[in-house]
């Protein structure tokens, strides 16, 4: 029984090193045009903006800021199936080439998700402490976000 198990110890290890040798690519566009950008086209204050890049531009942009073990497989896969799934829904630096309607059900599902605790995701939080929003926070967002769909709907 001892062998059985030290022969299953090893290949679980020998299978862990070889994943490793597997790397997506990396969610990250250095040479990027930002003229898009939700922050841009929504003219985000200062604090706003540096909310929302903190708790939502990793899995919701095409620059992730990657941490040590983002690097490590299995947590790797995860990573980029929880950015690729982020980007589909919404990718804020291409708000802007949104439809006007596009951008308004965004704005109201931004707003929703904010508001219920949905976003941003709690396994994403565990390990971005600074991700978390507080009440505070979160009040300032959605009557911002609010404000935003207000403006571009008095502008049609």
């Amino acid at each position: 029984m001892k062998r059985k198990l030290k022969k299953v110890g090893i290949a679980l290890f020998l299978v862990l090193i070889a994943i490793q040798f597997y790397q997506p690519a990396l969610n990250q566009n250095p040479g990027q045009d930002y003229t898009n950008d939700f922050l841009i086209t929504t003219n985000a204050p200062s604090n706003i903006s540096k909310l929302i890049k903190t708790s939502c531009y990793d899995c919701h942009s095409n620059n992730t800021e990657y941490l040590w073990y983002d690097y490590v497989q299995p947590a790797r896969m995860f990573v980029e199936s929880h950015i690729k799934e982020g980007k589909e829904e919404l990718n804020f630096n291409e708000f802007g080439s949104y439809s006007n309607r596009k951008q308004q059900s965004k704005l109201e599902a931004i707003g929703k998700q904010i508001k219920s605790d949905e976003m941003p995701l709690t396994s994403y939080t565990l390990l971005h402490r600074d991700a978390i929003i507080n009440e505070v926070q979160k009040q300032e967002l959605i009557t911002w976000i609010n404000s935003i769909k207000q403006n571009s709907l008095s502008e049609k």
